[in-house]
């Protein structure tokens, strides 16, 4: 069967990009978003959503990999908090 769509720009820039996220084209993708939909299966479930990093930002674990500090076998040393006295 077949279907045909019109989406505005918006729409359509949002599907590409989601389907350039999982690897797929955007009729592969369509077609794997409403197969999912039509068995009644709920991907938020099914898969861990990542959230969008701005552009130009690193992920934590990069950051890290990439540190000029990295294999440096630096110690520090900080004073020990006795905490504060709190009446019972």
């Amino acid at each position: 069967m077949a279907v045909e769509l019109e989406l505005t720009t918006e729409i359509e820039a949002n599907l590409i990009a989601q389907a350039q996220e999982n690897g797929l084209t955007l009729k592969a993708y369509i077609t794997k978003v409403l197969r999912e939909r039509s068995a009644g299966t709920n991907p938020s479930h099914t898969r861990t959503i990542r959230k969008r990093r701005l552009p130009g930002r690193k992920s934590l674990a990069r950051l890290f990999a990439e540190s000029p500090l990295k294999g440096l076998d630096l110690k520090f040393e900080r004073d020990s908090d006795t905490g504060r006295p709190l009446p019972l």
